[in-house]
């Protein structure tokens, strides 16, 4: 953190707990006070617990952040042309964001996967699937009942619960290794929108497992090629196990899969990766001292006194001068 960093309020709770701040520490100076409203640079609104804006005003010269890594379909508030009209800067998944936060791993990551030897595939059940939250906008309920009737489907989540974690849950550890035991893991997103390519995938190349893949249409340019199976590219669910299990009964075709381990990544991902390396919310606070310092100042150099500001002080003083015996 450095002096000069500009005061950012996180407006909203994350996902319904206070953001954490210590998380954040080294990132810049953060507050979640929101008496702290009129002295802060910027203002983040997490999308996701974004309700009203209620008491929140707006100072001139501030800046309003919409963040969110959630997609716009789960949350269309943030979709919202009236609503986003109030934002000055965005910090989410999308490329096109002021702020890029996306799920791809970054480049020390991508080195410990392909470190990882591929684990051996003693589960019966060729498909596992780790899924609980109920957003359906793809349509990936209903695309792994239809699929389940075809091919044998071990889902450790609260969504299609057919299979127990065996022995301690130690959370993303355990998900991990038990991914890794299958031949396959179900990456389904829960909306289909452009770089919404979210951790589902990346979690089934940590584990050394091939990803059957619903989601993004992009998704090519955030993950190696011939690296994952495209569920959209079959005709039914039908067509599609048919396809996995010719893959289990053909070794050598299913090691393909694992073939972009020993190859740099792409390009697509490799002139990713640099802006990786600054974290987003040290990318943000970079952003809002660099547009601090764009603002007009008053001739002597100085930068100029908001107006609501000004305002609020003028206004206390009218009110202190009534009280005054004449």
């Amino acid at each position: 953190m450095s002096s000069s960093d500009p005061l950012i309020l996180f407006y909203t709770t994350f996902f319904g707990k206070p953001v954490d701040i210590e998380s954040i520490q080294g990132e810049g100076r953060w507050t979640t006070d929101k008496r702290r409203l009129s002295e802060a640079a910027a203002v983040v609104f997490h999308m996701p617990d974004f309700q009203e804006f209620g008491d929140a005003r707006k100072y001139p010269g501030q800046y309003w952040v919409a963040w969110s890594m959630e997609s716009r379909q789960n949350h269309p508030r943030a979709a919202s042309p009236e609503v986003m009209r109030h934002f000055d800067m965005t910090m989410t998944h999308e490329a096109r964001s002021d702020v890029w936060a996306p799920y791809l791993p970054k480049a020390c990551a991508w080195r410990d996967m392909v470190a990882r030897p591929i684990a051996a595939k003693t589960e019966q059940a060729p498909v596992a699937l780790f899924q609980s939250a109920p957003f359906n906008h793809s349509g990936r309920v209903d695309f792994t009942a239809e699929l389940s009737r075809h091919i044998k489907i071990d889902s450790y989540g609260r969504h299609f619960h057919n299979r127990a974690i065996g022995g301690p849950d130690l959370g993303r550890k355990t998900k991990i290794e038990t991914i890794a035991r299958h031949r396959f893991c179900l990456a389904l997103e829960n909306s289909i929108e452009p770089d919404y390519v979210t951790e589902k995938i990346y979690d089934a190349f940590e584990a050394g497992t091939v990803p059957v893949y619903l989601g993004a249409p992009n998704v090519s340019d955030f993950v190696p090629a011939n690296s994952y199976v495209e569920a959209g590219a079959f005709p039914n669910t039908k067509a599609l196990a048919g396809y996995l299990q010719h893959l289990v009964d053909t070794p050598l075709e299913y090691e393909a899969y694992f073939a972009w381990r020993s190859k740099p990544l792409p390009d697509t991902i490799l002139e990713r990766l640099p802006t990786l390396e600054t974290p987003c919310f040290r990318r943000l606070t970079n952003l809002v001292r660099q547009r601090l310092q764009e603002q007009p100042s008053a001739p002597s150099g100085r930068p100029t006194i908001p107006f609501g500001r000004l305002t609020y002080v003028r206004t206390r003083l009218r009110r202190w001068k009534k009280k005054i015996p004449g």
